[in-house]
Formats: C-alpha cells, sequence, structure tokens
C-alpha cells in the first residue's frame, strides 16, 4: 500500500519548467556599447594608421640611439659590446630610412611616443640596475635588448605589409631592409648568449 501511495505521489509531482532563454539582443548591444570611442584624430584607413606606425617607430628608434650606449658601457663581454656598438650605427641608418618613408609620403618626419618602446627601454634599465656587472648582467642586457629586436621586427614586418598593400614601393624597399637588419641582429645576441654568457652565468 505504502507503495502505491508513493508512486502516485511521483506521478502527480509538478514538472520542471525550463529557463527562459536570455535575449540575444540585449547581448548585442552590450557588446557594441563596450567598443573603446575613437579619439578625434584616430585613423580612418590603413594609410593613415600605416602614417601613424611610422611615427611611432621613428620615435622608438630615437629612443633607442640613447638606450644602446648605455648598454653598450654595462656590457662586459667584448663580443656583446661590439654587438651593441654595429647595432647603434645600424639604427642610425634606419632612421634615415624612415625619413625617407617620410619624404615619400609627402610628409614631414615626426616621432610620436611609443608606450610599447618606452616599457621595453625601462625594463633594460630596471635589468641593468638588479644584476651585478659581468656575465650575469649580460645575460640580462641580451634578453632585454632581444625583447626590444622582437618588437621591431613585429613592427617593420607589418610596416612593410601595409607599404606593399599602399604601393609604397619606396617606403617597402627601406623596411625590408631594416626589417632584416633586425631579423640578424636577434640571430647574433641568440649566439652570443648561447656561445659565450649563458654557461657563465649559472
Amino acid at each position: 500500500m505504502a507503495t502505491k501511495t508513493a508512486t502516485a505521489k511521483k506521478a502527480t509531482a509538478p514538472k520542471k519548467t525550463a529557463a527562459p532563454k536570455k535575449s540575444t539582443a540585449s547581448k548585442s548591444s552590450t557588446s557594441k556599447s563596450s567598443k573603446a570611442p575613437a579619439k578625434s584624430d584616430a585613423a580612418s584607413d590603413l594609410k593613415d594608421f600605416f602614417e601613424d606606425a611610422l611615427k611611432d617607430i621613428y620615435w622608438a628608434e630615437k629612443a633607442l640611439t640613447k638606450a644602446l650606449p648605455k648598454m653598450e658601457k654595462n656590457a662586459t663581454h667584448p663580443d656583446l659590446k661590439k654587438a651593441i656598438s654595429s647595432h647603434l650605427a645600424e639604427t642610425e641608418v634606419q632612421i634615415s630610412r624612415l625619413e625617407e618613408c617620410f619624404k615619400a609620403l609627402g610628409l614631414k618626419p615626426e616621432a610620436k611616443k611609443c608606450d610599447a618602446m618606452q616599457g621595453l627601454l625601462d625594463e633594460g634599465k630596471g635589468i641593468m640596475e638588479e644584476t651585478k656587472a659581468g656575465a650575469i648582467r649580460d645575460v640580462g642586457i641580451i634578453a632585454a635588448s632581444q625583447k626590444i629586436e622582437h618588437y621591431e621586427i613585429a613592427t617593420y614586418g607589418s610596416l612593410a605589409a601595409y607599404a606593399k598593400v599602399l604601393g609604397e614601393k619606396k617606403c617597402l624597399s627601406n623596411l625590408l631592409a631594416t626589417l632584416k637588419e633586425e631579423k640578424n641582429c636577434d640571430k647574433l645576441l641568440s649566439t652570443i648568449a648561447d656561445t659565450a654568457l649563458n654557461s657563465k652565468a649559472k
């Protein structure tokens, strides 16, 4: 008898109703409203974006010419000191190439502060302050330098792609020349670290 009563109760139990579906319209409106508002001078097409990026890297390269001598002074290994000195000379040529790009675009060379490069240079300065002179500081300088190189490789690669799409042949040639130098510098730093420094810093 008790079994029948339990079965009856189970049969008459109210069914659970499915939760109401959230409106996709509200999601869509929330997504649209979360977009960052554009500044009044924001780039509206690829050419504008290309020109802004040139201003950024122009500032970055100029800032690098001030930082590299300090890195060389703090480096100990002769191969590293030579590599930094050589890249300083390359950087000065790269600045001239960027000025040629501005000229080809009918623009006056203009430097716009590059927050990414400023952060990388600040990190490099911090690494030198937090390591003792010798092999371990050299390792730190290489690490900081390669972060800078990787940023420049990404930047020049993107700029070259934009120049190709925009048909800016002079800019493309200059940007590709600099991109090659940045890649070579990165490889050289890796070689110096692998063959001369990392094991000594243990």
